[in-house]
């Protein structure tokens, strides 16, 4: 399943690298989302008849993927961005991990990452553990968009992406956050796609925004894995001081009552029995709301850390750093 808004450029090279794939029983919806270059003229040429091709007025990305769900016959869904490469094994390989593990529901894969055409020495290397994975939910998406496949009876069960504006962008860390609550969700520990950054990429525009609508998400993740039925002022704090929202966060933010909120998700995500990344990543995450409370209380020294930060970010950017993993 394919959304694309003046991609024309970029369509060719992706479209083909599913029209190429080891496995061929599938339909290709492509959804020409309001585009205004030479998108549809380059759809309309394709002869495979395995593509489906659907013209409208710009819907937003969620509106168009949704649209896309309601036409889609498979039991599965694969998604695919317009300047993202897939290797030629992907769909096979996700289709043989859904068909022999019924209990999950959502499959990705990891990247590479290339800046335009060209290879960055850098990578998404997501955990590939269901209770890693879950974790990582509480605060951020580690999913590559377009290396996802789903199964389709799980999203007539929790729904399509969202199109609440106070919730997305990012309407993929919203969807997978609702899935992983009901099922098992995992990252195949291949690189079978090529995540490509491009300057006008949306998750880089409108940072403020964006990070507010993290907020929302992990707080939602953080209430949930604790067993409350909504966001309390504990979980809005712990997100927005892990995302730099200040202004979400209280007046004193209680960090005892943080540390045993990220205790607590530990606990029930690993069914009391956190394996040591686990307990890492739960150690990990007190750390940091430590060090972030702290820098709240000396508003000095945490503008010197944002500076500094703001210099590591530039700088990483500059200069790609080899083996890295996201």
């Amino acid at each position: 399943m394919l959304s694309v808004k003046n991609g024309g450029r970029d369509l060719p090279l992706a479209l083909g690298t599913i029209l190429n794939q080891s496995f061929t029983n599938f339909e290709l919806i492509a959804i020409n989302n309001g585009s205004t270059d030479q998108t549809r003229a380059y759809l309309d040429s394709i002869a495979d008849p395995r593509v489906r091709v659907f013209h409208q007025a710009d819907a937003g990305l969620a509106g168009a993927l949704n649209r896309g769900i309601s036409l889609a016959r498979g039991r599965y869904i694969a998604r695919q961005d317009h300047d993202d490469l897939a290797d030629p094994s992907r769909i096979a390989k996700q289709v043989q991990f859904l068909d022999t593990h019924p209990d999950h529901a959502l499959v990705g894969t990891r990247a590479e990452i290339w800046v335009g055409d060209t290879p960055s020495g850098r990578f998404h290397d997501h955990p590939t553990d269901d209770r890693l994975l879950r974790f990582d939910l509480l605060f951020n998406n580690p999913f590559v968009h377009s290396s996802v496949m789903i199964r389709k009876a799980a999203l007539d069960r929790v729904g399509a992406y969202t199109t609440d504006p106070a919730r997305q962008p990012p309407e993929d860390y919203e969807l997978w956050s609702r899935i992983s609550r009901h099922y098992r969700v995992t990252n195949l520990a291949e690189r079978l796609t090529i995540y490509r950054e491009v300057p006008s990429s949306m998750s880089r525009v409108s940072a403020r925004p964006f990070l507010e609508k993290l907020v929302t998400i992990s707080s939602e993740n953080l209430a949930h894995a604790t067993g409350a039925t909504a966001p309390q002022q504990v979980h809005v704090d712990i997100a927005a001081l892990f995302h730099g929202v200040e202004g979400r966060v209280s007046a004193e933010p209680n960090l005892a009552d943080m540390c045993a909120v990220l205790a607590e998700a530990g606990r029930r995500i690993g069914d009391d029995q956190a394996g040591p990344e686990l307990a890492k990543r739960v150690a990990n995450a007190q750390l940091q709301i430590r060090h972030r409370v702290m820098l709240k209380r000396q508003p000095a020294l945490g503008l010197a850390w944002r500076a500094a930060r703001a210099v590591r970010g530039k700088l990483r950017r500059l200069i790609p750093a080899a083996r890295e993993g996201s």
